[in-house]
């Protein structure tokens, strides 16, 4: 059970880049439904709609960052719910980061991603990247 999903998040994740090569933007918005939401970190984060708001958030993403890296040390489904612990990587201001976090992926009959919400410390995030701990705007460009 949740098999099909856990691929479909596996081959998600990889779309993002190798830390070398860079993120497939087409292959990762294709994998949305049309009216698929992203929580960009919870609690408290901005909710992304739609799959011309979520390209748009990745372009503006990997407008100041590069290296990107997905990697999924665990990974839960039950039915189409998918959740991942990762450990992913990125370039920021000069800084590589080991971003900790974890990921809930909800996922239609058609194997579309519905509902993506991240979880993480956005203080050691910051702390990472060189950015002012105490302003979220610093983490998010």
């Amino acid at each position: 059970m949740g098999m099909r999903e856990e691929t479909i998040v596996r081959e998600f994740c990889n779309a993002w880049g190798d830390g070398e090569r860079g993120p497939d933007i087409e292959r990762i918005v294709s994998m949305f439904a049309e009216d698929a939401s992203w929580q960009l970190y919870v609690p408290g984060g901005p909710e992304i709609r739609g799959r011309a708001a979520l390209r748009a958030e990745i372009d503006r993403q990997m407008g100041y960052v590069r290296g990107t890296q997905c990697g999924i040390t665990h990974i839960v489904s039950s039915g189409s719910l998918v959740m991942t612990e990762r450990l992913d990587h990125f370039i920021k201001n000069g800084h590589r980061a080991a971003h900790a976090l974890m990921a809930v992926f909800e996922l239609n009959d058609q194997g579309l991603i519905t509902a993506w919400r991240e979880y993480f410390d956005t203080w050691d995030l910051a702390r990472q990247t060189g950015s002012e701990p105490g302003r979220l705007a610093g983490i998010e460009g």
